[in-house]
């Protein structure tokens, strides 16, 4: 018990992700999006005025979607949009007992004016390069009070790994043409809780959804996304056609 006490206490003062060096915390990246929901939260990112993307094995019954917010479990914080959401689209390949095709558009029920806290974010056009750097975030929960809504947005930079170094880190996975994998360390499996479904936005383009890590993405370790260039062609068709 003291043990955990001290874990905990480290834990809060040296903050999730203090492994990586390049850790930023700061304001809200304008396209990133909090889905509240009545079981666990996601990260999502606004790719249109009416449409977000997140990841597919993210379940969000009750959905709040929430925009602008740094701490969410700041319910007094000001400049943030919430709205509600008309429908959710999955992949329509994917599956729970998969990690491909780990995709999910929401069609919001209000249209979200830009402003200088909420912007749709660029999506790629080329696949992207190995070694690219990328920032991916998400926010982070007290480790001493994990009951409560996440209260740390964290942002860390990282760059893409080739699949082969992907493999040697998650030789259970098969990984896909349509997936990229960001990180340094394979699944350090140290003490931390974040929000599933963070993104990768490389240059200021969105490449990846989180659809899987061993370990905290947050911390630098690799995470396998599903690679947004791949699924383009059924971005756009669900768009168009909703």
């Amino acid at each position: 018990m003291v043990k955990l006490a001290c874990l905990c206490i480290l834990s809060t003062l040296l903050g999730t992700s203090a492994y990586n060096p390049d850790h930023i915390a700061g304001a809200t990246p304008p396209y990133l999006v909090y889905l509240k929901s009545d079981y666990l939260p996601c990260t999502g990112v606004l790719i249109h005025p009416l449409w977000v993307i997140t990841a597919a094995h993210c379940n969000l019954p009750h959905l709040q979607v929430i925009l602008g917010v740094t701490n969410p479990a700041d319910a007094t914080e000001k400049n943030v949009t919430v709205t509600g959401y008309e429908k959710m689209i999955h992949h329509p390949y994917f599956s729970i007992s998969s990690i491909s095709y780990d995709l999910m558009l929401i069609k919001l029920k209000t249209l979200i004016e830009p402003r200088n806290y909420i912007k749709t974010v660029k999506l790629p056009q080329y696949v992207i390069p190995e070694n690219t750097m990328c920032s991916v975030s998400t926010w982070a929960y007290n480790l001493c009070d994990t009951t409560k809504d996440p209260d740390s947005l964290q942002t860390v930079n990282i760059s893409v790994i080739t699949n082969a170094e992907c493999h040697n880190a998650y030789k259970a996975y098969d990984i896909k043409e349509n997936m990229i994998c960001v990180g340094i360390v394979p699944g350090r499996r140290l003490p931390c809780k974040e929000v599933s479904a963070a993104p990768a936005v490389c240059n200021g383009v969105l490449y990846g959804i989180l659809s899987y890590a061993d370990g905290c993405v947050l911390r630098a370790d690799v995470g396998i996304y599903a690679s947004i260039f791949h699924y383009m062609p059924w971005i756009e068709d669900t768009i168009k056609n909703n």
